[in-house]
Parts: C-alpha cells; sequence; structure tokens
C-alpha cells in the first residue's frame, strides 16, 4: 500500500473568526458577485432569528456556516455599492439544514454604509475613511486593493487604535502579498487588542504562508486558546503540523505532528463537518499511516463539498487511483 503514499498541496483559504454555537443545525452557503462570478471573500454575512443574532465572515471560496437551533432565520449581505439581499428558512428539527446562494448586484445609487461593527469612539472622519476602504475591497481587484489599504492608513493616522481598520489592513496586504506590511498591521492590531483572537490567527496564516512553522504554531495556539471555535484557526494549525512532519524522515520522530495534525483536522471538522479543505488534510494524514480506505472517504468528501475545487482534479485522479489499487488487492 506504500505505492499510493502521495504529497497534495493544500487548498490555501481566507480566515473565519466568527464564533458558532455547538448546535446540530446548519445553515450555510456562498456569496459571489453577479458581474464576474467572483467569490465575496471576507465580508459580513447575518444571521437573524430565534437563536439569535449572528454574524459571520466569509472565507476565501465566499462561503459561510452558521449552526443553529431549530426556529425561523433571515440571512443578510449588504456591503458598499451593492443591493442588500437576504434569504429566509425555516428549520423544523433536529436535522434541518439549509443552502443560501446569494448573487450581488451592483447599485450605483446604494450609500456607502459600513457592515462592520465599529468602536464607538472612532471619529467620524475616520469612519468615513473605513468605509472607503470597504467600498474598495469589495471590488477585489488589485488597485481597488491598493486604494482600499490607502483609506485604512488614512483612518489609522485618524485614531490609532481603531482595531477593525488595522485588521482589514493586515489582511488586505495578505491579499497582496505584502508580507512585512501585513505582519506589521498585524501586531499592532494585536497591541491594540491583546484578546483578538482574528489577528493571531491571520498571524499564523500569515507565517504558515511564508512557511514559518514555528512562528505560526506559537500565534495559532495564542488564538486558538482565545477563541477556539475557529475551523480556519484548527485547520491552519493542522496544516503547520502536517508540514512539519514532512521535514522530518524519521517516522518515530514525525509521527507525534502526524498526531498532532490530525487532532486539529478532526477539530475543524467537529466544528464545521462541511469545511472541504479540513477532509482533504485528514485524507493526507491517513495516507501518511497507510489507511487507504479511511482516506478514500475523506477525498470523496472533499469532492462532494468542492466538485470543482482548485484541488478537485488531483484529488479525483488520485482517488481513482487509490480504488483501483484496493480493488486489485482484494484475493
Amino acid at each position: 500500500m506504500a505505492r499510493l503514499l502521495i504529497r497534495f498541496s493544500l487548498l490555501m483559504i481566507g480566515l473565519i473568526f466568527a464564533a458558532a454555537p455547538t448546535l446540530a443545525q446548519q445553515i450555510q452557503g456562498q456569496v459571489r458577485y453577479i458581474d464576474n462570478n467572483q467569490p465575496a471573500v471576507r465580508i459580513p454575512i447575518s444571521c437573524d432569528g430565534t437563536g439569535g443574532n449572528l454574524i459571520q465572515i466569509t472565507d476565501a471560496s465566499g462561503k459561510f456556516f452558521f449552526r443553529v437551533s431549530p426556529g425561523q432565520y433571515t440571512c443578510r449581505v449588504h456591503i458598499p455599492g451593492y443591493r442588500e439581499e437576504e434569504q429566509s428558512a425555516t428549520l423544523t428539527d433536529l436535522q434541518s439544514n439549509e443552502y443560501f446562494f446569494f448573487k450581488l448586484r451592483s447599485d450605483a445609487s446604494a450609500k456607502p454604509v459600513s457592515t462592520v461593527i465599529i468602536d464607538a469612539n472612532v471619529p467620524e472622519a475616520a469612519r468615513k475613511e473605513f468605509e472607503k476602504g470597504e467600498a474598495s475591497l469589495a471590488g477585489g481587484k488589485k488597485g481597488q486593493l491598493e486604494e482600499a489599504t490607502q483609506h485604512y492608513e488614512k483612518a489609522m493616522s485618524l485614531y490609532p487604535k481603531f482595531l477593525q481598520a488595522e485588521l482589514r489592513l493586515g489582511t488586505t496586504y495578505m491579499d497582496l502579498q505584502q508580507w512585512d506590511k501585513a505582519e506589521a498591521a498585524l501586531r499592532r492590531a494585536v497591541e491594540i487588542d491583546p484578546k483578538a483572537a482574528n489577528a493571531y490567527l491571520a498571524l499564523g496564516e500569515l507565517y504558515y504562508q511564508q512557511k514559518k512553522g514555528l512562528e505560526a504554531e506559537k500565534v495559532l495556539q495564542d488564538g486558538l486558546a482565545i477563541e477556539d471555535r475557529s475551523w480556519q484557526g484548527h485547520l491552519t494549525l493542522g496544516r503547520v503540523y502536517y508540514d512539519m512532519a514532512l521535514k522530518i524522515k524519521d517516522d518515530a520522530q514525525s509521527r507525534p505532528l502526524l498526531e498532532k495534525s490530525y487532532e486539529q483536522a478532526k477539530r475543524a471538522l467537529e466544528l464545521n463537518p462541511k469545511f472541504a479543505a479540513a477532509h482533504l488534510l485528514k485524507g493526507n494524514l491517513l495516507m501518511r499511516v497507510r489507511r487507504a480506505p479511511d482516506a478514500l472517504v475523506e477525498f470523496e468528501e472533499y469532492l462532494k463539498l468542492e466538485p470543482k475545487g482548485q484541488m478537485a482534479d488531483q484529488t479525483r485522479a488520485y482517488a481513482d487511483k487509490i480504488r483501483k489499487a484496493l480493488a486489485e488487492a482484494k484475493p
């Protein structure tokens, strides 16, 4: 079975920092821009209903996920320059699930309104710069991202304790792959609020992308100590351990790191069973310990969730090889 082993490059995913309750019902979905069909990345989604008022941020695929109790719910998307969209559903029992697909339509007449909860102490001038940054960020193109950073920088100069602007600045610089500026902004965010879990988790993603495993491990652990329900944070930490293990040739020495990676992947899936990238990581880990049938289950789940994902073609071909090898191994 050793010939089945392969190392997969994992899909790089954006950050999800919203906390999720521990109930079984699910409301999930995706947000895209109708003009270019691109995912709406890191925008807020509100979910109001029986279980309370929840807010989450979309990931790098424009996806979101809520755990809720039975009842009636309305999910809304409202970002500057686009029409407000909403969809409703009624979850009647413990196994109820709902999937919403939002398509954002531009609205030139819409008055820019910030959808991020902002510190009441932020001066009006700083708030306006932040909203201009949000409007630029919604476009998603490189020039618009660069324009957004200028507005966030201006907002910070007007109010140096503007946590939301500093976080946006850091993650936008990450999108632009300006790592030094991104790190500086996220470090300042931690100084503003040492309990800002999303700042630590964003730093962990930044260090992971730069292949700084030890630095990534430290800040991810710090962030998860504050907010343990971030499935993206657990996945990134699992990927950090996985990469560390691959650098060690001795199986006995790498095994503890693989076990840590597996625990993080499991935790991510406990929090979000529909987290495709976590299934991919778990499948890779199961192949490392020669559990091909179990790995195949994880790869198939990934393909079910992300049939056109970045790693879908490679995963599909690899899954076919596993099926063939398992069939040949039967007596």
